[in-house]
C-alpha cells in the first residue's frame, strides 16, 4: 500500500510550502480538507491563504520563526473557511521548516509537513475538551494577560518569584522552578520554588562554562527543552546526577532576555512528561520574556531603594552615647517621591558646655536636591552649634549659610548654558530653597531647656500625668529666606516625668490633615496609655521601651492602617517626610522611670511670657490654661479661668511697659483639684477697683476676679508686682451650697 493510500485513509494530507516562490503545493487530501477538488494542486500563497482564518494564519507566522529559532516542529492548529467565510473545519499542521540560502546570501525557508481534521464535539454533547478540541487558545490568551498583570504589579524580587510560582498554565503547570542569575562568570541562583531549603546549593556559583543546561542557555540564549530524563541524561551527563534525585519528568531552560542582554535563566520542572509542543513553547517563551522584564524593574526598583535609603541613613545621625537623667527616641520615614528621599532631619549635638542640643528640620521639597541641601545644613548647623555658639546665633549662621546655598547664578555664567533638554533640572537646582528648623539647647542637670525657632512648628511636652500641651515659643522666618535675621529663645524647664517632642510638619499634616486636625490626632496617642504598658517580654519600667513605644505608635498613627480612613479636610494633602525626636527627663513616678506607685500625683505646671511686642500671644496663653484643664470636671471653671487669664495679661500690656510671665499651676487628685495662676510684671503699681459705666471698654478686671475666682491676691515683690487667683476643682457644680474659700489677704 502507498504511503499516499495510507494518509488519506486517516484523512491526512500533504503540503509544501516555498517562501521563496511564494507558492502552496498540496496533494488531494490536503487540497479537499482545504475545501478544493480532492486532487492535488499548486496554489500562490494568497490563494491559499484566503482558505485560512485571519487569525490563525497570522498566528502561524510566530509559530514557524519559533521553530526555525530552536529547531524544532511548527505545530498549529488552523480554522478553513469557505467562500462566505463559515468555518468548514478545524485542522492541524506539523510542519518542519527548512532553511534555503540563495546565491545571493539571503535565507528562505520551506515547509514541509501534514495537515489533518480535527473531530471538534458536537454541540449539546457531554464531550470533553481537551487542550487540543478544546478552546486552548482563549483560555492562553486569558493566561498570558493575568501573568502579565500580576508580574507587572511585583515590587521586588521576591514578589516577582512568588508570582512566578502561583502561575497555573493552561494545561501543562510546573511543580518546580528556578531563576538563575549572573555574577560575572558564575551562575547564581535568585530564587527557587517546590524545593526544600539548601537543594540550590550545588547549582550556586557555578561557573558558566559547566555542562549544565541553565549555564549554556546563558552562554548562547537559546531555550533547551528536555522532554525526558533520558534526553537530560543524553545531553547533560556531567550535571543529570545533580538533577537525578529530584525524580523530574520534563525539564525547560529558558533564557532571561532583556533588550537584547541575557541576564539569566529560568528553569521550569514538570514530574509529568511534557512533550513540550510548540504552542506549549510558545507560552514558556512569553512567560520568560516577561519575567525578565519583571525582575529586570524589580532589580532597578530594589536598587533605587538601596541607594536612596543608604543616602539618607548616612546622612541621619546616630543618637550618640546616653545622657544622664535623660532618654532619647527618635524616628524618620522619607515617604514624599519616588525616590524615597526629602529634606527632614534631626540631629543629637553634644555641647562644649556639657550640655546638648536636639536639632530637627525640613528643607523645602522631597528630592535629591532637599535631601542634598539638608546634609550640608545638618554639617553646618553641628559646626556652629559644637563652636558653643548660643541657640539664636547657631540659627541666625545657618540661615546665612543657606541662603549663600541657594543664592543666583554668578554674573560671568552663560545665561544660555540651560537651554537644553535638562534646563528645567537646572533651573530647579539653582532656584532658592528655604528650610525650617527648630533648635533646643538642654541642660540635663536642670532641666532647662532654651529654644530658638525658625518657623517650624513649636514643640510639644507631655507632662508625668498625661497631660499634653503645645509649648508657644518664640520664633523667626525660615532659614534662607533672609540671610541675617534674629531668632529670638524662649527658656523653659522640663520637669522630671515629662516628655518633649519635636517634629516635622510631615507627623502633623500628612493625610489630608491641617494643623489642628492633624494635632488633634496626634494629642490622642500622646494622652493615651497604650504606649506606658510593655509588649510582652519586655520589662514594664524600661525607658528605652516607653519612648519607643511612643514613637512607632505615632508613626502608626500617620502611616497605620487607621491613617487610610481618618483623612483629614484636605484629600489632596497625603504624603510627606516624617522626622520625630522624643527626650525624656526620667523620674520614678512616670512611665520612663522605674513604675512605682506614689501618693501624691505630680502636679501641672506650666509657664509663658507675652511680650509686649506680641499681644497676639495672648490667645496662646488662653489656649495654654485650656489645655492644662483639659480633664478638669467643671467646664464652666475653665472658661472663668481662661477669661481671668485673658483680662489679667492684657491688664500687664495695656497698663505697663514691661512683659507678663504666666506662671500656672494645677495640683491634686482630680475631682479636688488646685489650680493657681500667676501673671507676673515689673510695674510697682498696685491693681485697684474701679466703678465702670455701662459703656466702659476697661475696668471690669478686679471685678471678675472677685466674682470668678476662689481666691485672689496681689504680692508686691522687689521690683513689680504678681496678681494670682485659685480656683478649686469640685466633681459637680455646687448648688445652692456654701463653700469655705481663702480670701485675698490668705
Amino acid at each position: 500500500m502507498r504511503t499516499e493510500d495510507v494518509l488519506a485513509a486517516i484523512a491526512t494530507g500533504l503540503w509544501r510550502w516555498d517562501n521563496a516562490s511564494g507558492t502552496v503545493t498540496l496533494d488531494g487530501e490536503a487540497a479537499r480538507l482545504l475545501g478544493l477538488p480532492a486532487e492535488p494542486v499548486v496554489l500562490p500563497e494568497a490563494a491559499a491563504r484566503a482558505r485560512f482564518h485571519p487569525v490563525d494564519w497570522n498566528e502561524i507566522n510566530g509559530i514557524v520563526n519559533l521553530a526555525v529559532a530552536e529547531g524544532t516542529l511548527a505545530e498549529a492548529r488552523l480554522r478553513i473557511m469557505d467562500e462566505d467565510g463559515r468555518v468548514l473545519r478545524t485542522v492541524r499542521s506539523r510542519s518542519k521548516p527548512l532553511e534555503n540560502r540563495t546565491a545571493d546570501g539571503r535565507v528562505d525557508y520551506e515547509l514541509i509537513g501534514t495537515i489533518q481534521e480535527i473531530a471538534e464535539p458536537q454541540p449539546g454533547t457531554t464531550a470533553a475538551h481537551t487542550p487540543i478540541t478544546g478552546d486552548w487558545r482563549r483560555s492562553r490568551e486569558a493566561f498570558l494577560l493575568d501573568a502579565g498583570r500580576a508580574l507587572a504589579e511585583a515590587r521586588s524580587t521576591a514578589e516577582v518569584l512568588r508570582v512566578a510560582a502561583s502561575l497555573s498554565m493552561p494545561g501543562f503547570s510546573p511543580d518546580g522552578l528556578a531563576v538563575f542569575g549572573m555574577a560575572g562568570d558564575q551562575l547564581s541562583v535568585i530564587g527557587h520554588h517546590g524545593h526544600a531549603p539548601g537543594d540550590e546549593g550545588p547549582f550556586s556559583d557555578m561557573a558558566l562554562d559547566t555542562d549544565y543546561p541553565a549555564a549554556e542557555v546563558v552562554r548562547t540564549g537559546r531555550a533547551i527543552y528536555l522532554p525526558t530524563p533520558e534526553d537530560y541524561k543524553r545531553r547533560f551527563p556531567v550535571t543529570w546526577p545533580l538533577a537525578q534525585p529530584f525524580d523530574r519528568a520534563s525539564w525547560a531552560f529558558l533564557p532571561l532576555i532583556v533588550a537584547g542582554r541575557t541576564m539569566g535563566a529560568w528553569m521550569a520542572a514538570f514530574k509529568h512528561p511534557v512533550t513540550f509542543s510548540p504552542d506549549e513553547r510558545s507560552v514558556l517563551t512569553t512567560v520568560a520574556r516577561m519575567l525578565a522584564q519583571a525582575l529586570q524593574r524589580a532589580g532597578v526598583a530594589e536598587s533605587e531603594r538601596e541607594l536612596t535609603t543608604g543616602l539618607q541613613r548616612s546622612m541621619m545621625p546616630q543618637l550618640g552615647p546616653e545622657i544622664p537623667g535623660m532618654t532619647i527616641a527618635a524616628r524618620y520615614v522619607p515617604t514624599g517621591g519616588g525616590l524615597q528621599v526629602g529634606g527632614d532631619w534631626y540631629d543629637v549635638i553634644p555641647l562644649p558646655s556639657g550640655r546638648f542640643a536636639l536639632v530637627i528640620g525640613d528643607v523645602q521639597g522631597h528630592d535629591v536636591r532637599a535631601a542634598g541641601l539638608m546634609g550640608q545644613l545638618r554639617i553646618a548647623v553641628r559646626a556652629y552649634a559644637s563652636e558653643g555658639h548660643r541657640p539664636d546665633a547657631v540659627l541666625s549662621r545657618a540661615s546665612r549659610f543657606l541662603a549663600g546655598l541657594c543664592s543666583a547664578p554668578a554674573p560671568d555664567e552663560d545665561p544660555g548654558a540651560g537651554s537644553g533638554p535638562g534646563a528645567d533640572a537646572d533651573a530647579d537646582f539653582g532656584s532658592p530653597r528655604f528650610a525650617t528648623c527648630l533648635y533646643v539647647e538642654c541642660d540635663p542637670r536642670t532641666g532647662t531647656l532654651e529654644i530658638a525657632r525658625a518657623g517650624h512648628p513649636d514643640p510639644v511636652v507631655r507632662m508625668a500625668d498625661g497631660t499634653v500641651l503645645m509649648r508657644p515659643t518664640a520664633g523667626g522666618l525660615p532659614l534662607g529666606i533672609v540671610p541675617d535675621t534674629d531668632y529670638p529663645t524662649t527658656r523653659f524647664a522640663l520637669e522630671p516625668g515629662e516628655t518633649l517632642m519635636l517634629c516635622t510638619d510631615g507627623l502633623i499634616e500628612t493625610g489630608g490633615h491641617d494643623l489642628d486636625t492633624g494635632w488633634a490626632r496626634l494629642r490622642a496617642i500622646l494622652e493615651s496609655d497604650a504606649h506606658d504598658r510593655a509588649a510582652p517580654g519586655e520589662g514594664g519600667g524600661d525607658a528605652d521601651n516607653h519612648l519607643e513605644r511612643l514613637a512607632d505608635l505615632l508613626v502608626q498613627a500617620v502611616h497605620g492602617p487607621s491613617s487610610h480612613h481618618t483623612t483629614g479636610p484636605l484629600a489632596d494633602r497625603r504624603e510627606d517626610d516624617i522626622a520625630v525626636v522624643l527626650l525624656c527627663r526620667e523620674s520614678p513616678s512616670c512611665g520612663c522611670g522605674t513604675s512605682v506607685e506614689h501618693p501624691v500625683r505630680p502636679a501641672r505646671r506650666t509657664m509663658l511670657t507675652v511680650a509686649q511686642a506680641e499681644p497676639s500671644r495672648i490667645a496662646g496663653a488662653r489656649r495654654q490654661v485650656r489645655e492644662l484643664l483639659h480633664d478638669w470636671a467643671d467646664a464652666e471653671q475653665v472658661d472663668s479661668a481662661v477669661l481671668m487669664v485673658s483680662e489679667m495679661v492684657t491688664n500687664v500690656l495695656v497698663h505697663t511697659d514691661g512683659d507678663a510671665l504666666l506662671v500656672a499651676e494645677a495640683a491634686g487628685e482630680p475631682g479636688a483639684r488646685r489650680l493657681r495662676v500667676e501673671v507676673a510684671d515689673a510695674s510697682d503699681e498696685l491693681p485697684h477697683k474701679r466703678h465702670p459705666g455701662e459703656m466702659a471698654s476697661s475696668g471690669r478686671g478686679v471685678l471678675l476676679m472677685e466674682m470668678l475666682a476662689d481666691a485672689w491676691g496681689v504680692d508686691p515683690r522687689g521690683e513689680g508686682k504678681s496678681i494670682w487667683f485659685e480656683l478649686y476643682e469640685q466633681a459637680k457644680p455646687d448648688g445652692d451650697e456654701d463653700r469655705e474659700a481663702p480670701g485675698p489677704a490668705d
